[in-house]
């Protein structure tokens, strides 16, 4: 089954052909992009279109490669072993399985997230290579081995805040998410507000992108953002006019905290307004 994007997720030709090619080589997709343009949630949505469960790894710095395969939880079980407890007696007990193990396992092809992978130590994507290209690993403590039952379909996010070994990228289907044009942000919106008044949409958009395009700024507002300022201004009942005369040029525009996320932004914006003004005047 092909993916297409589904009703909640525009997907572009590119990344479509992207996941398509990523399954049929069976292969993990990698996938870039800035932060909000929708990195994590296409393995949700490639999940809901395949019809398969959704296993998902969010990765922290302290995440280590061994934790998605299984712990051994060696001091519990000296602790039952002092108290006399029957389940010592099995090791497997003491096994707590990872994510990758609950993929291999999965009965039903499963849609497998490792979710910002550059999060975690340089050697993290090394130490998964074996198990990623074989679909399986070891259970040194029991002495079985675990193998896919359904080879799942991995993704792998990443925001680029290290770079990621060669021996790994040569693993993977690679995808980088542009930021959306003008008419793909306008779709988007319109899956998540259908119904807003067109002049606002526009008006909204406009803005956005001049946001976007001002030098200097330390976080470009991303899609997720605008999703959330068109929510507030629809439930303010702000005008289109009301929008445009609070245009960033003249004025921070409405809510602006939806979008701006820090404040040394929130000063650059005010100085280009306050510039503005004094040119006009």
């Amino acid at each position: 089954m092909a993916f297409k994007g589904t009703e909640n997720y525009i997907a572009s030709e590119e990344l479509q052909l992207a996941v398509n090619a990523a399954v049929q080589l069976q292969r993990p997709l990698l996938v870039k992009g800035e932060p909000g343009t929708g990195k994590t949630q296409l393995a949700e949505e490639i999940a809901q279109a395949m019809d398969a469960p959704l296993i998902q790894w969010h990765i922290k710095s302290t995440t280590k490669a061994q934790q998605g395969l299984y712990e051994y939880d060696a001091v519990s079980r000296l602790r039952d072993s002092q108290l006399g407890d029957d389940r010592v007696h099995d090791i497997g007990n003491y096994i707590k399985r990872g994510k990758l193990w609950e993929a291999f396992a999965s009965e039903k092809r499963a849609v497998l997230l490792i979710d910002e992978i550059d999060k975690a130590d340089i050697e993290f994507p090394n130490d998964l290579l074996v198990e990623l290209d074989r679909m399986e690993f070891h259970v040194y403590e029991t002495g079985e081995t675990i193998r896919a039952e359904n080879r799942p379909i991995v993704i792998i996010t990443s925001n680029n805040e290290k770079e990621l070994p060669d021996a790994f990228l040569r693993r993977c289907f690679f995808h980088y998410i542009n930021f959306p044009d003008y008419d793909t942000l306008k779709a988007i919106v319109d899956v998540h507000h259908p119904g807003v008044q067109t002049e606002l949409v526009r008006n909204a958009l406009e803005i956005f992108f001049d946001i976007r395009e001002v030098r200097g700024l330390k976080k470009r507002p991303s899609t997720s953002e605008l999703i959330d300022w068109l929510k507030l201004l629809v439930s303010d009942e702000l005008s289109a006019d009301q929008l445009r005369d609070g245009e960033f040029k003249q004025a921070l525009p409405p809510l602006f905290g939806a979008l701006i996320k820090n404040e040394q932004d929130v000063h650059l914006l005010e100085r280009l307004a306050f510039m503005s003004r004094r040119k006009d005047g």
